[in-house]
């Protein structure tokens, strides 16, 4: 069973940096990609930022140029620094870890239990 411990997040005024981390336990696939998504009050969830085990990460529009994910194969930990925060980035960011095929096909995902980034004005 995999299981997912998300630490950091917290408050910060705008233009501020957090750093959140998330650390995988069980039995984690070579395939298996790792990252951040995020949900705001009354909007679905949406990925932020993604990166499998080798080859480039994957941002949404709405971070790029301001958050940089980066892995830690040999640990199965992920992390995203956030810069340049704004207000609309506030929402609950879970870490999500998706297992694919040997055909990179979806598989298996897990969610860690969310953190709450709050960026004020």
């Amino acid at each position: 069973q995999v299981q997912l411990v998300e630490s950091g997040g917290g408050s910060v005024q705008a233009g501020g940096s957090l750093r959140l981390s998330c650390a995988a336990s069980g039995s984690i696939s070579s395939r298996a990609a790792m990252g951040w998504y995020r949900q705001a009050p009354g909007k679905q969830r949406e990925m932020v930022a993604t990166k499998t085990r080798v080859g480039s990460p994957a941002n949404a529009d709405s971070v790029r140029g301001r958050f940089t994910i980066s892995r830690e194969n040999a640990k199965n930990t992920v992390t995203l620094q956030m810069d340049s925060l704004k207000p609309e980035d506030t929402a609950v960011y879970y870490c999500h870890l998706q297992i694919f095929s040997a055909i990179w096909t979806r598989q298996s995902d897990y969610w860690g239990q969310g953190t709450q980034v709050t960026v004020s004005s």
